[in-house]
């Protein structure tokens, strides 16, 4: 009897959250829908960099590249090519997931630092081509007259009206993030975090499942982009930069990494942090800064993050790779025989 009052009590619950989400442009102001938008396309780019760095432990620092090229993408196609906004939207995506293989096959041997480096220089070589290809990215100028997209005769342009699209993307988001984390792919990709070197005697194919990890960020990354440019309605290599990036980083870190809740977590206290502080100019960005090394030093595993943190400390993070074979005790998903505690020795 409890078990059904309980289960009447979180969907009814559910049920007046999702009309709350879907009421919001009714209920606030325009400037306070436009900080909700913005937090929305954050939760997006830092949700797929938190697939990358949180879940395979590899090392991205340029995420902002990614978004560049999904921007640029969706750009050129709307602008250029006249295609529209619902057909153009996955091919930004993959064509940055295409980037992300690139980017990742060349770094497989590489580890910590060095991969971040590559990173880096990949986003600011991406910034650089945008600022520069003056003929296919207006240079300086960007790309103008971008339209919000129509939805069934309706306008969406405008944070209020452009709110439902973001809100789409991110269920969406959220939904299939879920899954490949709860599926043989993610159990991988935390395999390979927690210690390649025993993920690869288990059978696991590092360089493919890495690739696979890039890829995914990659893509969201693009999709982050692909809704930023006809939501701006105007789009150059300013959004982009390196502090960009480092921001979107600085989210990830606060909210948790290796958590689904992590990014959302985290983006909304850096935007209603950066938000809240704006009559201190920039001291807002030293007081952001404050808190990523009171983070780093007090809760290295972040706001959404347990105990049992990779991120929490070598004694959590020793504990949890001698837990490792247990992850494959429970099923045949990797085609290695059934491992328990016994084989751990």
């Amino acid at each position: 009897m409890m078990d059904k009052m309980d289960a009447n009590v979180k969907k009814a619950i559910m049920l007046v959250a999702v009309i709350i989400v879907c009421m919001l442009p009714h209920i606030l102001s325009k400037s306070i829908m436009t900080i909700v938008c913005s937090i929305m396309g954050y939760l997006i780019i830092a949700g797929a960099l938190n697939v990358i760095n949180g879940y395979s432990g590899q090392m991205c620092f340029g995420i902002a590249g990614f978004y560049c090229v999904g921007a640029y993408t969706m750009a050129i196609l709307m602008n250029t090519f006249h295609v529209s906004f619902w057909i153009g939207i996955i091919p930004s995506g993959l064509f940055t997931a295409i980037i992300g293989a690139l980017i990742a096959i060349p770094t497989l041997k590489m580890k910590g630092m060095f991969m971040a480096m590559i990173t880096i220089g990949f986003s600011e070589v991406m910034r650089l081509i945008a600022l520069n290809w003056t003929s296919v990215t207006g240079g300086t100028m960007g790309i103008k007259g971008l339209k919000a997209p129509m939805f069934f005769g309706l306008k969406t342009s405008g944070a209020s009206r452009y709110y439902y699209i973001y809100l789409a993307a991110v269920m969406l988001f959220l939904l299939s993030t879920d899954r490949v984390i709860h599926s043989r792919i993610g159990r991988a990709w935390m395999a390979i975090r927690e210690d390649d070197m025993a993920a690869k005697s288990l059978g696991i194919s590092l360089n493919l499942y890495k690739i696979i990890n890039f890829m995914y960020g990659a893509f969201w990354a693009g999709i982050a982009g692909a809704l930023l440019a006809p939501y701006k309605t105007y789009i150059d290599s300013a959004y982009f930069t390196l502090d960009e990036g480092f921001n979107i980083l600085s989210m990830v870190i606060i909210g948790g990494q290796g958590t689904l809740a992590g990014p959302f977590i985290g983006v909304t206290v850096y935007q209603f942090l950066v938000e809240g502080l704006r009559f201190a100019g920039v001291w807002r960005y030293i007081a952001c800064a404050v808190l990523i090394i009171a983070m780093m030093w007090l809760r290295p595993q972040g706001l959404a993050g347990n105990s049992e943190s990779v991120l929490a400390g070598k004694k959590n993070r020793s504990r949890s790779i001698i837990k490792l074979p247990e992850v494959f005790s429970l099923d045949r998903t990797f085609g290695t025989r059934r491992l328990g505690k016994a084989n751990i020795g």
